[in-house]
């Protein structure tokens, strides 16, 4: 992949040894439908932790979380000609991966009303006062993580959906709101309510930032990336063991390697 010609919509490549800048999405999209199938990879390792978050936040179960995503990047690839490039990819991907989501949520008759939330009284839980960074510290923080997230986990899936996109995912009102299928107020006012649910307390008393949340690491990250290039027929998905948001692999479409 290395040293691959950039599209005329991409930036120029940068020189020997320099991280140079990404191509985009879409036009990763369109080397794709050209016949360079191995570069869906790229797509997937942009966007496993969104997808990842977001379908756990619905389902509530990691393990069907990665199932929803394996599906979800199918789903994509099979359909990649219809994405008419009208809003973000990773939007119309996100939208793929929340409908997945809902639907196996609705199968298994587990779909939430709004107001069947059991109230939970987190003055009941007590704050750390130690900054020490050891490993007892370390370890209060796993388990504050495990009660911040079960109590995520206890908002209805209209506001869990919302607060990933918005609070964890970082992404605006408009963008969750197509994300979603539900219009900017709406995303606005059920981010307000899983706000006042959730508190933001929580996250100070764990000694977290809400991106720590549900954390996906690199093995989870090869393993949905050997999955789907085994379910779409794309031989020799490579590892990537580069750290940062955008992967070795990414880089190489720019001729940075």
């Amino acid at each position: 992949m290395a040293g691959a010609v950039a599209g005329p919509d991409e930036a120029e490549s940068a020189g020997p040894g320099a991280l140079g800048p990404s191509p985009s999405d879409e036009a990763v999209v369109r080397r794709v439908r050209e016949g360079e199938t191995a570069l869906f990879e790229v797509l997937m390792r942009r966007y496993n932790q969104r997808l990842f978050r977001v379908a756990r936040a619905i389902v509530k179960d990691e393990a069907e979380a990665e199932d929803v995503m394996q599906q979800a990047y199918v789903n994509a690839y099979t359909h990649l000609d219809q994405f008419e490039e009208r809003a973000r990819f990773s939007t119309w991907l996100t939208r793929i991966a929340v409908h997945e989501a809902l639907a196996r949520v609705r199968r298994r008759g587990r779909f939430e009303e709004v107001d069947a939330m059991p109230e939970f009284d987190e003055k009941k839980m007590e704050r750390l006062s130690s900054a020490d960074p050891g490993p007892e510290h370390t370890a209060a923080t796993a388990e504050l993580r495990g009660i911040l997230e079960s109590s995520f986990d206890a908002l209805p899936e209209i506001y869990r959906s919302v607060f990933v996109l918005r609070e964890v995912e970082a992404q605006s009102t408009t963008e969750a709101a197509l994300c979603l299928g539900i219009s900017e107020d709406t995303v606005k006012t059920r981010l307000h309510r899983a706000r006042a649910l959730l508190r933001r307390e929580l996250f100070d008393r764990a000694g977290l930032t809400s991106a720590q949340l549900f954390p996906f690491h690199l093995s989870r990250c090869d393993r949905i990336v050997e999955a789907v290039f085994a379910r779409i027929g794309v031989p020799g998905a490579p590892h990537c063991t580069c750290p940062g948001e955008f992967c070795r692999v990414d880089r190489s479409l720019s001729g940075a390697e």
